[in-house]
């Protein structure tokens, strides 16, 4: 499968916001959003491309943004895209709903992850089941009152009891439910966009203008 494995931050520096890709690292002085070091944009030159940005740009950009903070890569973002618009209603608001619905997005909701590359490299190695089945494809779509739990083997690893600790902290969202003990959660529902505060600097409309050019 093919994804991308260079330097995560180089991403946050482009867009020129936190994405959090690397779990509680971004959280830490050692984001270079946080430390103040190295906060322009990435390449040789960043000035070169620190002109005002034309109305294709800021389209791109913002998909961009949406893209990488799911952790996918153009072709499946695109494919996801066309489907949100073969749907009744908002196209931007279908594709959020459609993101929302990745078992590996799902997985990284309920703390079971750190991050969404995280929670995908769980998915891929067999240690997250969806109603009791074990399924290994990060793209799956989760459907509302699908129970998504950690597999025998991996609610011993120390890194997923971590990661659940943070569960103390911030809870989860109200479309889905969790039981920390028996590292299971269900999806209640598919949450409106206005649910999903983690995007609400993002703006959708310029990506369904992006895609319509």
């Amino acid at each position: 499968m093919a994804r991308y494995t260079g330097p995560k931050c180089r991403y946050c520096r482009a867009e020129g916001t936190k994405l959090f890709l690397k779990g509680n690292r971004c959280l830490s002085g050692k984001c270079p959003l946080n430390s103040g070091k190295r906060t322009g944009l990435p390449g040789k030159d960043p000035r070169a491309r620190s002109k005002k940005p034309t109305n294709y740009g800021l389209q791109l950009r913002e998909k961009q943004k949406l893209k990488r903070t799911y952790a996918m890569l153009e072709k499946q973002f695109k494919l996801t895209f066309n489907e949100a618009a073969r749907i009744p209603g908002k196209t931007g608001e279908n594709l959020i709903q459609l993101l929302e619905q990745r078992l590996d997005n799902v997985v990284f909701r309920l703390h079971f992850a750190s991050s969404r590359n995280q929670a995908a490299q769980f998915v891929n190695h067999g240690h997250i089941f969806v109603n009791g089945k074990r399924v290994d494809i990060p793209s799956y779509r989760v459907k509302v009152g699908d129970v998504i739990s950690v597999s025998p083997r991996a609610q011993k690893m120390l890194i997923i009891k971590e990661n659940l600790k943070e569960y103390t902290k911030s809870g989860v969202y109200q479309w889905l439910s969790l039981d920390v003990d028996a590292m299971k959660g269900t999806f209640l529902a598919v949450p409106r966009r206005s649910e999903v505060t983690e995007l609400e600097k993002i703006n959708e409309q310029l990506i369904v203008e992006l895609y319509s050019r």
